[in-house]
């Protein structure tokens, strides 16, 4: 047998893999947007049916947050106010996908409150929905809100007309810049 055919055949057959590979990357990259979206509409549904039920019953949700969630570092009065503000002003932020990430990172932190102070009463099946909400909105944290948000809108449009809202980052200090 002739051992530059069948280098020949390997070298082919590894084409082969490496364009199915990339056919399988472009299909992946192509869903990261409705991924995110979907994302974004389900963590935002939830939060903003717990806040609209906390405004529509705020004697109970006053209750709650003396008798029932001990909040650590703020009055069971201001703990109900920020959460519930929490609770309704971030999720269409989060659903719009306009200040994603800060939406993201503020319903993280009305999501580790929540569990914190109510972690006692819940059964597994409810600190799992706190995992999974805790895993989606740092999905949205760590990569931004996806194509398909206000935030990619507004991005491509200054772009368009000149502005520059890419990320600058600091030189890194040189021998003659000194650390701080």
């Amino acid at each position: 047998m002739n051992v530059f055919k069948l280098q020949g055949a390997a070298c082919q057959g590894g084409a082969a893999l490496r364009r199915g590979w990339l056919a399988l990357v472009a299909a992946l990259d192509s869903l990261q947007a409705p991924a995110l979206l979907a994302a974004r509409l389900y963590v935002a549904y939830v939060f903003i049916l717990s806040g609209l039920e906390s405004l529509r019953s705020w004697e109970g949700t006053l209750w709650l947050y003396q008798d029932e969630f001990h909040v650590p570092l703020l009055p069971p009065g201001a703990a109900a106010v920020l959460g519930t503000a929490g609770e309704v002003l971030l999720p269409p932020l989060l659903a719009l996908g306009l200040f994603g990430r800060f939406a993201a990172l503020g319903l993280t932190v009305v999501n580790a409150v929540a569990l914190g102070s109510y972690y006692y009463a819940l059964q597994p099946a409810g600190i799992l929905h706190h995992v999974l909400w805790a895993c989606l909105l740092a999905m949205v944290a760590l990569w931004g809100p996806g194509k398909w948000s206000l935030d990619q809108l507004i991005r491509r449009r200054c772009a368009a007309a000149g502005c520059n809202f890419k990320r600058t980052e600091r030189p890194a200090p040189g021998p003659d810049r000194a650390r701080a």
